[in-house]
Formats: structure tokens, C-alpha cells, sequence
């Protein structure tokens, strides 16, 4: 029974035919066409993302309310998960494509120095490639600040309040001065990985076409633009809306003001 077993099991895997997701990974196009699928997929959250922080600038109740329609969906540690699982297969396939590329141009470089001794190629320092990884590793850090201050509240340097007060803790975090220069700088860097990373991302799904790659690029440029500047206005502009603040300091004065909890066994 229990070879039999085996042998059925084995010969379902065989029908699934499941050999297309090792090429997808191990050839350089396969994970090239799957960095760009995680891009877009990175994409459609970023504008998700930044559709939710535009509540702040209608205040308090609006961006609460928000977060609390958001925090109660049952889906939602499953969507955070999914998301993490996205970020750490992009970066992952980042690393791995930039290796090879250097090496590759490595193996390159040593072979025209061979024929050409009085002549020595430099790497293309400015190519887009470069400024992609090093864009994205900023990036990729500002996103850990991130986290830690939104996610975590893990910042000494930040008060935090109360879990469920989401736009005062939002408020404070966008008001103090690291994090304006953090956020400013971090977005920036992610509109140009955009800019690049919106087109290429068709190319390596093999959607570009001469008629309609021109417009796929000005459309990467105006996404990267639009979403970049969306986000760096809001550590400049929620910190200079008085209104805004003083709804962040009625709650301080509302939790000093509160009656300590007594304790329940």
C-alpha cells in the first residue's frame, strides 16, 4: 500500500508537469520575468499605499476611520504576508540578476584587455542597471525605517500612542526632523527606481513593442512622478497643517486627561 502510495504520488507530480517553475528560476529570463511581475505587483501597492495616506489630510476621523476598516479585515495578515513574500523575491532576484550581470561583464572586460592590452575598459558605472540596484537598496532601507516607525513604533526618538490612534502616531512620525529628511530622500530614490523599473518591467515580460513601448515609458515616467511626489509632500505638508497637528495633540491631551485602566485579573 504505502509503495503504491508513492508511486501515485509521483506520478501526479509527473502530470503537473512542474519543471517550467525550475527553468523559471534558474534561467536568466525566467527570473528576469518574474522580477518585473513582483515590479508591477510592488506597483499596484504602492498606489494602494498612497491612496490610503492621502486620508490625512482630511483629518483625524477620515484617516481612523481608514485604518480601522482596514485592520479589521480578516484577509489581512494573509495580504501583509503576501506582500512581504513579494518584497524578498524582488529583492532577492535584484541581487541575484546584478551578479550575474557584473560577472558576465567581468568575463567580458578580461576578454577585450586580452585583445587589446593598450586599451582598458571601464565598468559603466552609469549605467541604468547600477543606479537601479543602488536606488533600490536605498529604498529598501527607507522602507525598513518605515516599518519600524509605522509598523513597529520601534523609534525612541518618536511618541508613539495608543495602537488604535493610527493619526496621531502617523502625525508624530511625519513631524519629526530624521524622519523628514528619511522620507524626503527615500522617495526620491523610489522615483527614479520607477521611472526605470515601470518599462523595463514590460520589456522582461516581453510586452515591449516598437509602436507601444514609447508610451509605456512615458507612462513609467508620469507613475514614477506622480506616486514620488505624492509621498514626499506628506512629511512637508501634514507637519505644516495646523489643523492637523492640533487634532494630533487633542489626543495626547485626551489620553493624560483619561482615568488610569484598572487592572482585571
Amino acid at each position: 500500500m504505502a509503495t503504491g502510495s508513492v508511486e501515485n504520488n509521483s506520478s501526479w507530480l509527473k502530470k503537473l508537469n512542474l519543471t517550467w517553475v525550475t527553468r523559471l528560476f534558474t534561467s536568466s529570463i525566467g527570473r528576469k520575468m518574474v522580477m518585473g511581475a513582483t515590479g508591477l505587483g510592488l506597483c499596484g501597492f504602492l498606489v494602494v499605499h498612497l491612496a490610503g495616506n492621502l486620508f490625512l489630510y482630511k483629518g483625524r476621523e477620515a484617516y481612523d476611520g481608514y485604518a480601522h476598516a482596514l485592520h479589521e479585515q480578516e484577509w489581512l495578515p494573509l495580504a501583509e504576508a503576501g506582500l512581504f513574500a513579494l518584497f524578498l523575491l524582488h529583492i532577492y532576484l535584484a541581487f541575484v540578476t546584478t551578479w550575474e550581470n557584473r560577472r558576465a561583464r567581468s568575463k567580458s572586460y578580461v576578454m577585450r584587455e586580452s585583445k587589446r592590452q593598450d586599451r582598458v575598459i571601464a565598468a559603466p558605472v552609469g549605467s541604468p542597471s547600477n543606479w537601479m540596484f543602488v536606488s533600490g537598496a536605498v529604498v529598501l532601507g527607507f522602507l525598513i525605517l518605515h516599518i519600524i516607525d509605522m509598523k513597529l513604533q520601534l523609534r525612541p526618538d518618536v511618541q508613539h500612542y495608543a495602537e488604535h490612534e493610527s493619526f496621531a502616531n502617523a502625525i508624530a512620525v511625519l513631524s519629526n526632523p530624521v524622519s523628514q529628511v528619511v522620507y524626503c530622500l527615500g522617495t526620491v530614490f523610489l522615483g527614479f527606481h520607477l521611472s526605470h523599473g515601470f518599462s523595463s518591467a514590460f520589456q522582461s515580460l516581453g510586452l515591449n513593442h516598437p509602436k507601444y513601448t514609447p508610451t509605456i515609458k512615458v507612462v513609467g515616467l508620469i507613475f514614477a512622478v506622480v506616486v514620488a511626489a505624492g509621498f514626499f509632500l506628506l512629511p512637508i505638508i501634514v507637519p505644516m497643517s495646523p489643523g492637523l497637528v492640533e487634532q494630533a495633540k487633542q489626543v495626547e491631551v485626551s489620553i493624560d486627561e483619561a482615568p488610569a485602566a484598572t487592572a482585571h485579573p
